[in-house]
């Protein structure tokens, strides 16, 4: 039984929180802390009502190092899960390092100033936290994170290699908006609009945002066009995966997000960078994050189903020759919204970081060091995955991909 330190209060965190104290054997104590702490307050009563567990809440910026760390000093945790935003990865990981306390988070760092999606930055703390006897485990969401789980999967019990992996990310649920993201609309926003990258011939080839879409058949949602964009898994997924001759990433977008999101392009309303607005600097994406329906209140609106997975291309480990795999998973947005409150897009991100933190607390995963999910043993995390809300299926296709 574990103490853990939860950080963020949006959509993502609810899941997780609620999923943790369904889990009593294993999370003990649960503390929840956020920038805004009636957020938390909120999450904390719906836990209690749902579950009868209780969660204790705090008001934190985590961005203030020495706060953070004073604060993990108090509760003594032994893990703290970042579900903030991926500008504050690095000070959490600095809090946890200076505190002494194992790390998680679901998505990779970036600079507020530039949409860069890349690891080095906390890899490059590997040695620091490998002195300090510690782990940090990056990425524990869905993609990046059961996705990373699923690839290693197959190449642990089908696939003996990978020549070409593609993954694919469907969100088939209507929420009756004109225009909503599904997380975090400014995190949103910016991966949508930065160019694609996609791994080729052993390197990172670039392509304009947006700048080719395909039409895939989807089960559990039926056909939707998705378009090629980058995912920091691909980089993740490269480094432990050299042997791939390629490796891309798709998600489905409406025709009318796209329409929305072409016409806030074209005005402005999507940069990054400060604007000056009666004598304030104000970061255009950053208002109209505020202005767009918050994620976490299109739970009870959000009708259809996600189906999120990966096809890849190999020699069988069996030595019948190459062979083409579909691993996924396919879930609900009614169903995450009756166990929790939240819609299948933070659900499908929050179950599996409870699940990691279930990994790290127990020892089933364990180091010392900064690790992604494609360095652990992926048969606990999913087996685990299925039994708490997210079952997954794995089936041969007649050959690889044509897209």
């Amino acid at each position: 039984m574990s103490t853990v330190l939860v950080i963020g209060a949006g959509g993502v965190s609810s899941v997780c929180v609620h999923k943790m104290a369904m889990n009593p054997d294993i999370f003990s104590e649960i503390h929840l802390a956020s920038r805004t702490k009636s957020k938390c307050d909120a999450i904390a009563a719906s836990v209690k009502e749902r579950t009868g567990v209780d969660v204790a809440t705090y008001e934190i910026d985590a961005e203030e190092v020495p706060a953070m760390v004073n604060l993990i000093r108090k509760l003594g945790p032994e893990l703290v899960v970042n579900l903030a935003l991926p500008y504050q990865d690095l000070p959490i990981m600095d809090a946890c390092l200076e505190a002494g306390v194992a790390y998680l988070d679901t998505a990779n760092y970036e600079p507020k100033d530039e949409a860069k999606f890349e690891y080095h930055w906390q890899w490059a703390y590997h040695d620091r936290f490998k002195d300090a006897g510690l782990m940090a485990l990056l990425g524990s969401g869905f993609d990046p994170g059961v996705t990373s789980v699923f690839t290693m999967w197959l190449k642990k019990h089908k696939l003996k290699t990978i020549r070409t992996l593609d993954i694919l990310d469907c969100n088939g649920g209507d929420n009756g908006q004109a225009f909503a993201t599904n997380f975090n609309p400014e995190i949103n926003i910016r991966e949508v609009t930065a160019p694609a990258r996609h791994w080729e011939g052993g390197t990172f080839v670039e392509t304009p945002a947006m700048g080719k879409k395909v039409e895939f058949d989807f089960e559990g949602v039926g056909p939707k066009n998705m378009y090629m964009m980058y995912h920091e898994e691909l980089e993740s997924l490269a480094k432990f995966n050299p042997e791939m001759e390629r490796a891309r990433f798709w998600m489905t977008f409406g025709d009318e997000y796209i329409k929305h999101l072409t016409v806030l392009q074209n005005v402005g309303m999507t940069r990054i960078d400060p604007v000056r607005y009666q004598g304030k600097d104000i970061i255009p994406l950053q208002f109209l994050a505020a202005v767009l329906p918050k994620p976490e209140t299109l739970g009870e609106t959000t009708k259809g189903n996600t189906n999120i997975g990966v096809i890849a291309t190999g020699e069988a480990l069996d030595g019948s020759g190459e062979k083409t795999f579909y691993i996924n998973n396919i879930c609900s947005h009614e169903a995450a919204y009756e166990e929790t409150g939240n819609q299948a897009v933070s659900y499908t991100t929050g179950v599996p970081a409870m699940v990691g933190s279930a990994m790290m607390v127990t020892g089933k995963w364990s180091g010392d060091g900064v690790f992604n999910m494609e360095e652990m043993d992926p048969d606990p995390f999913l087996e685990m995955l299925g039994e708490h809300g997210l079952p997954w299926q794995v089936k041969e296709l007649d050959g690889p991909v044509e897209f």
